[in-house]
């Protein structure tokens, strides 16, 4: 089911909600997500400054998705900004380009 989150607090309530109705405890949550248990209870209360990508890994280990609805013309600047992003990791995986007679022996 969708619920819009307007605020730290709204998701903070999905989170508890989708916690207690799997009956887990937020110390266990908080060590399969690895993070503390005091940054669970924190995100649970809507505190507004914790780090995003440590919500991320509740929000998965619950298995909790989060979507966004963005207008029709950023999905397409969105593709190009992620097609840019994929090249330079690929390129950065690859590692640096070969220099012609670097790393051969005589």
């Amino acid at each position: 089911m969708k619920h819009a989150i307007h605020s730290p607090e709204d998701l903070g309530l999905i989170i508890r909600a989708v916690r207690k109705s799997t009956k887990v405890r937020q110390d266990d949550l908080a060590g399969a997500a690895g993070v503390s248990r005091q940054f669970t209870v924190d995100v649970e209360k809507g505190k507004p400054t914790v780090q995003f990508g440590r919500v991320l890994l509740l929000l998965n280990e619950l298995g909790i998705a989060m979507n966004v609805e963005i207008p029709d013309e950023a999905s397409r600047t969105l593709s190009m900004l992620q097609s840019r992003q994929r090249t330079k990791r690929n390129a950065a995986q690859r590692g640096p380009p070969r220099v012609e007679g670097q790393g051969e022996s005589s």
